[in-house]
């Protein structure tokens, strides 16, 4: 999981465009859309996740001081959705160095065409960035039928202090 969050965090540090300039973002074989508020770096790699391999796709930039990123991936077949997500939000809570989010209870994230699976969540939480800053974290996952088998997407926002209708925009604009 440490790869999925050195990819994230490496592909938008270089990234450079005005703040709250919203465009609409494909991802590759699939119908998955989303907005983000600056141009997008993107980078595609096999990665272990939930204890197997799947084919992450990352669409990241910086708008401003936030870093902005949706991710997605491809389960295998008969995959656990619920637990691959699980273990997913472990290791992004892990690598923030989040001991608690925000919330006790995560708020539920379900849009239309998604699958309405438990794990499917918004969490806000305080953590520390690798260099030992303090950052706020606002992130989603939910899954969606992609074919015979289920499509993972997370969404996150990363900044000392996140502007609600950045994040709230970012997370309404995913759509499968």
């Amino acid at each position: 999981m440490a790869v999925v969050a050195s990819l994230t965090l490496g592909l938008v540090s270089t990234a450079c465009s005005p703040d709250q300039n919203w465009r609409e973002v494909t991802f590759e074989r699939t119908a998955l859309k989303a907005q983000l508020p600056c141009k997008p770096d993107r980078t595609s790699r096999t990665v272990p996740l939930g204890g197997m391999s799947v084919d992450l796709q990352v669409a990241g930039c910086e708008s401003g001081s936030a870093i902005v990123a949706v991710m997605t991936a491809p389960l295998q077949s008969g995959a656990d959705a619920n637990a691959v997500m699980a273990s997913w939000q472990k290791a992004t809570l892990d690598n923030a160095r989040i001991a608690q989010p925000l919330a006790t209870n995560p708020q539920v994230w379900h849009r239309p065409g998604q699958l309405p699976l438990a794990s499917s969540i918004r969490i806000q939480a305080q953590g520390l960035r690798a260099s030992g800053e303090p950052v706020t974290m606002d992130a989603v996952w939910g899954a969606m039928p992609d074919g015979d088998r289920v499509r993972l997407v997370h969404a996150v926002v990363y900044d000392r202090k996140i502007p609600p209708e950045m994040a709230n925009t970012l997370f309404d604009g995913i759509k499968p």
